[in-house]
């Protein structure tokens, strides 16, 4: 199980030079979890690209509809005065705490891109942009 945040989702289910890192780390490791949040930050991802041109409103609510079933029971609510501590004393958002949490929470791993959570965080967080599967 890992917690992988809403970058490591958007490079999943949309193309980018770390999608292929992203599916990799889904075969080593497809139990996925993410706070509720994953939800409103990727949909916002999606509206920029729609409002962009670089996707139609069909294909966004498609991939939007695949991206929900896949975590599907994997989402949870979060602690908002741990949460609020996190961020206090790490100085990262609000939002990319709650996947600290969550990691911080289970016991596991967080996968990011995000410089500031690797730099906060180090020993929890994994840098997709490092992780190379064979």
């Amino acid at each position: 199980m890992i917690v992988v945040d809403t970058n490591i989702i958007v490079h999943y289910w949309l193309k980018s030079e770390f999608n292929p890192n992203a599916e990799n780390l889904l075969k080593k490791d497809p139990d996925w979890i993410a706070p509720f949040l994953w939800r409103s930050e990727f949909r916002s991802v999606l509206s920029f690209y729609i409002k962009k041109k670089l996707m139609d409103i069909d294909t966004a609510c498609r991939i939007i509809e695949k991206a929900e079933k896949q975590f599907r029971g994997n989402e949870y609510l979060v602690d908002s005065k741990a949460v609020l501590q996190l961020s206090h004393a790490a100085g990262c958002s609000i939002y990319d705490c709650e996947f600290v949490f969550l990691a911080k929470e289970f016991s596991i791993k967080l996968c990011t891109t995000d410089k500031q959570l690797l730099k906060s965080f180090p020993d929890i967080t994994l840098n997709l942009r490092e992780i190379w599967f064979k």
